[in-house]
């Protein structure tokens, strides 16, 4: 089966979204929309494929936000704005953006487009695997997390643990669950573990945030949320 790109659209104008989810799922993509740069930071953690960011929006434009994320993640970002200076141009380009289309545009040249960045990157095949936040970042390929800006120091458990919940967010884990996936269902020990790692992990993280990213469901076990 082919696969499914994942595609971000950045813009604060509900009609754009619409129709643009509208037409880019009907052209068989799966389609994530933000109608605010805070939206679109979380979002991230969807890893999309490529981002469709308009650059005139309310709070934090489109330029900053890509700025904001470029350290960080690699798949391409095409600006969509009315701007059509060669300055407003050069602007996208060096925020961090692969291109650039002035609205309104046709479908089929937006379609063309993101085909044409997609095969790209498939050919690089280097997208970046990390999950962000306003305020954290987990980089699953070097096995760190940073709160702030703060790296945490984490025991291999730990950082397992936090992998499995926050690739699966929204997702309950009982213990034993937790315990099979991360020491095997031969592992030499018992499930209790996971409550004293998760403790340690929430100990950790209380020292930069007052956010609960593992969130505990009386009964059930464990998630991060959302």
């Amino acid at each position: 089966m082919e696969e499914k790109y994942k595609i971000l659209i950045v813009d604060d104008e509900q009609s754009i979204l619409d129709m643009l989810k509208l037409q880019l799922e009907f052209a068989g993509y799966f389609v994530y929309v933000a109608n605010s740069a805070k939206e679109a930071l979380d979002k991230l953690s969807y890893l999309p494929d490529i981002i469709l960011l308009d650059i005139n929006m309310a709070g934090m434009n489109g330029l900053d936000l890509c700025i904001s994320i470029r350290d960080y993640i690699s798949c391409p970002i095409i600006f969509l704005t009315a701007r059509v200076s060669e300055q407003d141009k050069i602007n996208g380009l060096m925020a961090g953006g692969d291109d650039y289309i002035t609205k309104p545009f046709s479908v089929n040249e937006l379609l063309a487009r993101i085909s044409a960045h997609l095969r790209r990157e498939r050919r690089n095949h280097n997208k970046a695997k990390s999950k962000f936040s306003e305020e954290l970042v987990i980089d699953y390929s070097d096995r760190s997390l940073y709160i702030k800006g703060n790296k945490i120091e984490l025991s291999n458990k730990e950082f397992e643990i936090i992998q499995l919940l926050s690739s699966n967010a929204g997702q309950v884990f009982d213990r034993e669950k937790i315990y099979e996936c991360i020491w095997g269902i031969d592992g030499n020990g018992d499930s209790i573990v996971i409550k004293e790692h998760i403790r340690k992990i929430r100990l950790k993280f209380s020292k930069f945030t007052d956010k609960v990213y593992i969130t505990t469901v009386w009964g059930v076990g464990y998630k991060w949320g959302k």
